[in-house]
């Protein structure tokens, strides 16, 4: 009896918590006013302000800053009461650039697995992944990128722990689009024994298992029950590919469930002729990508994100490269809605995670894309992709203050993307004079607000 009554004591307790706090448990990533930026102002003067949309920069603008949000952009703007002002007039300010691909909390090495994915997953706990993930989200922010698409392969929902981390204010970070665990057919991109799949269930947490269409919808719910903010699927990534009868499921779930987006990896011209049929949001990876296909995309408007990985010393070959950039020239050509990304899953030595990603941009300049429209793929377009483009990213009157600052004009030279000088996020100084200052992100408890998932 004692024991029912404690029971239905915490329950009460709960129930009144959740009364309590509706707005916080409900918050949208990319919504809230955060609580860190709260009372804070700023006046940012900039030599150069860039649109990405239209391609054009603007002199001596200012940008107003108060409680985390944008509040007037243009040459004459009056600094809200209190503000400090930020002497930008030698650099180009513009959007925060996007990484439509990735995948934080996966770092494998040559040391001690020789870039080996399988045994990286089996001697990192989601714990120390969560904890890489935190640091290459910094690295990340760093080097300008203030968007991830966070897609998978990061153990037991280290990503929805990362972006719910940003979300409340105990760390500094992107802002995380994260799909959760990844969904494919039994085995996922796994071939493991009989022994170590039925008997250890060694697939998961890295893949969940969906082969009928109850089991599709199941894991669909299981990853938004557990804060996927997009879905990723495996396409055909075993023999026994996706159907567009269950693409087209997964879609439908998925868009019931909020009006998530689904991103499909992937392999074959078959598994990618299906995705284009069922209308997918996104097709993850470029190698199975014709000419053909990019048509049939580009019809349909569906997203390429293509993980365009370039030839250096530390990774790919020249003939892999030269693949690589004739099929994004012909993604281009054929007028594809394109976004730049990376799946930069992997250690450098002496280099950041920001600084492998940036390096990407040595495919695009390869495949002869306008420097205007790289940046405008690395901003506008990661915007749309991660579905976000109505609530952040563009620098506008009412939208947080997401911005970074470069030397040189990105919009001529798109290398200046390599030099960022000055990162805000959420109306919260990350980088001054090229120096991270992180400690104002950091702090004792959640004070953006507690957040269910």
């Amino acid at each position: 009896m004692m024991k029912r009554t404690n029971m239905a004591y915490c329950l009460a307790v709960l129930i009144c918590a959740f009364a309590v706090f509706p707005v916080a448990a409900q918050t949208q990533p990319g919504q809230p006013v955060l609580a860190s930026s709260a009372g804070t102002a700023y006046l940012i003067r900039a030599g150069r302000l860039i649109d990405p949309e239209t391609g054009t920069a603007t002199a001596n603008q200012m940008i107003a800053v108060k409680d985390g949000r944008i509040v007037a952009v243009g040459a004459n703007v009056t600094a809200p009461e209190s503000a400090e002002t930020i002497d930008l007039s030698q650099y180009s300010v513009l959007p925060g650039l996007v990484d439509a691909h990735n995948h934080l909390a996966l770092t494998y090495k040559k040391t001690p697995e020789n870039d080996v994915y399988y045994y990286t997953y089996i001697q990192d706990s989601t714990a120390i992944r969560a904890i890489q993930a935190a640091s290459n989200g910094m690295q990340m922010l760093s080097s300008g990128f203030t968007v991830v698409r966070d897609l998978g392969n990061n153990g037991n929902y280290a990503d929805t722990a990362l972006r719910v981390a940003i979300e409340q204010g105990w760390i500094p970070g992107p802002t995380i689009i994260n799909s959760g665990i990844i969904i494919g057919g039994v085995g996922g991109q796994f071939y493991p024994t009989p022994e170590m799949a039925k008997e250890h269930n060694i697939v998961y947490p890295e893949y969940l298992d969906a082969d009928t269409p109850d089991e599709i919808i199941k894991a669909v719910r299981q990853n938004v029950l557990f804060g996927a903010k997009v879905i990723k699927i495996c396409v055909d990534c075993k023999p026994y590919p996706y159907s567009v009868e269950d693409l087209k499921l997964f879609i439908k779930e998925a868009a019931n469930a909020g009006g998530l987006k689904v991103a499909g990896h992937v392999q074959t011209q078959e598994g990618a002729r299906r995705a284009i049929e069922a209308g997918i949001w996104s097709i993850e990876h470029d190698i199975a990508l014709t000419d053909e296909l990019h048509k049939l995309m580009a019809q349909k408007g569906i997203w390429r994100v293509g993980t365009e990985t370039p030839f250096t010393e530390y990774r790919g070959t020249q003939a892999a490269f030269d693949g690589t950039v004739a099929r994004l020239k012909s993604a281009y050509a054929n007028g594809v809605p394109l976004a730049f990304s990376t799946d930069a899953d992997y250690y450098v030595p002496g280099m950041t995670r920001g600084q492998v990603v940036i390096n990407f941009l040595k495919t695009w300049k390869a495949a002869a894309v306008p420097d205007k429209e790289i940046l405008r793929i690395m901003t506008v377009n990661g915007y749309k992709v991660s579905n976000i483009y109505e609530k952040r990213g563009p620098i506008r009157a009412g939208f947080p203050a997401d911005f970074i600052a470069v030397k040189g004009n990105p919009l001529e030279e798109i290398d200046a993307l390599r030099t960022v000088v000055f990162v805000m996020k959420d109306g919260v100084v990350f980088k001054r004079d090229g120096v991270m200052t992180p400690e104002k992100f950091l702090h004792g408890g959640p004070v953006n607000g507690w957040r269910i998932r």
